[in-house]
């Protein structure tokens, strides 16, 4: 299936980032404050430094922590000077609801590449996109999945967000918050420029295009292989 959505690996596990890039699945990464808690990551900036070393040509995103615009602005530009294919992950809102556009514009006219994160709007869409300088550049990360988690289907806030990124120079939307392998073709069928990826996802893409009825068998034989490993038997009476 030939796609024009490029692929980042969405994660904290440096192993597992290999991995994916061994394949030739990703070509880029993301991570976030949150994956980096699970991954159990204790010195962020170690795994910065080793992440950007590991991948030093391929686009990488990491997140601020801090929660106000000044302190905001230090840790972007300590990340920035990581490597230069290092974007800067700047939450569109602070906890509070108020907005980060002006540490957004700031960083962007300064020359950082930001990827403006936990977009769930299309007003927040319109936040980000204005914030960004052209010749900079940047990504606008739409929280699909998170969307959909509420009931809303996606699809036509995606469509209507390429719409607006798309009418300005360097702006890229990203797909965020993937849950499925069908996410992948969503993302590409609403004009998005990326998708973020969980590994256990992109080691399902090499489903695609696999014969649904071969499915079906595929699926029928792991049930037996579990229950001969299981050794369970439902007794009956036979006569």
């Amino acid at each position: 299936m030939k796609l024009n959505v490029k692929v980042y690996s969405d994660g904290a596990k440096l192993a597992d980032m290999k991995a994916v890039a061994a394949k030739g699945l990703v070509e880029g990464f993301t991570t976030n404050p949150s994956l980096m808690k699970a991954a159990g990551i204790t010195d962020y900036l170690a795994f910065a430094k080793e992440a950007v070393a590991t991948f030093p040509d391929q686009s990488i995103s990491f997140e601020v922590f801090g929660n106000t615009p000044e302190r905001m602005l230090a840790e972007a530009k300590v990340l920035a000077a990581l490597g230069k294919h290092v974007a800067v992950k700047v939450p569109i809102i602070r906890a509070s609801g108020d907005d980060n556009t002006a540490v957004i514009t700031a960083l962007s006219d300064a020359g950082v590449q930001v990827n403006v994160t936990a977009i769930t709007t299309l007003q927040e869409v319109k936040l980000a996109v204005d914030a960004l300088n052209p010749k900079t550049g940047g990504i606008v990360s739409v929280f699909a999945g998170r969307i959909a988690d509420t009931g809303v289907d996606p699809m036509p806030m995606m469509k209507q967000s390429a719409e607006l990124c798309h009418a300005k120079a360097n702006v890229e939307l990203l797909w965020a918050s993937t849950r499925e392998s069908i996410n992948v073709v969503q993302a590409d069928e609403t004009g998005c420029d990326i998708i973020t990826v969980p590994p256990k996802i992109l080691n399902k893409l090499d489903k695609f295009g696999k014969d649904a009825f071969q499915v079906s068998v595929d699926t029928v034989k792991t049930f037996d292989q579990d229950i001969d490993e299981l050794g369970f038997t439902i007794p009956v009476e036979v006569g």
